[in-house]
């Protein structure tokens, strides 16, 4: 499911860089911060990035930690509303 997600992120980034009302570069970085964690190109092509542009992965790095923030919000309040879930 995660990787799906990515997928759909990169592809809206696509969209993005043509199309004014979407923000492309953001979903493309999202896409690869999704993916890093399940495919070896999206890591390596990060860390190429992190290479060449060291003060945008800084950014990008501080969007990861707010995403972790995020998502373990999400699953504590999902916990809550359904608690069965987590039983297994």
């Amino acid at each position: 499911m995660a990787i799906g997600l990515g997928y759909g992120f990169l592809a809206l980034g696509v969209l993005g860089l043509f199309l004014p009302i979407l923000q492309g570069v953001l979903f493309i970085v999202i896409g690869l911060l999704i993916l890093s964690r399940y495919t070896a190109w999206a890591e390596r092509l990060l860390a190429r990035l992190a290479e060449r542009h060291p003060r945008l992965y800084l950014v990008i790095e501080r969007a990861e930690v707010l995403l972790s923030g995020w998502r373990q919000a999400v699953a504590a309040r999902l916990g809550r509303l359904f608690p069965n879930l987590s039983d297994g």
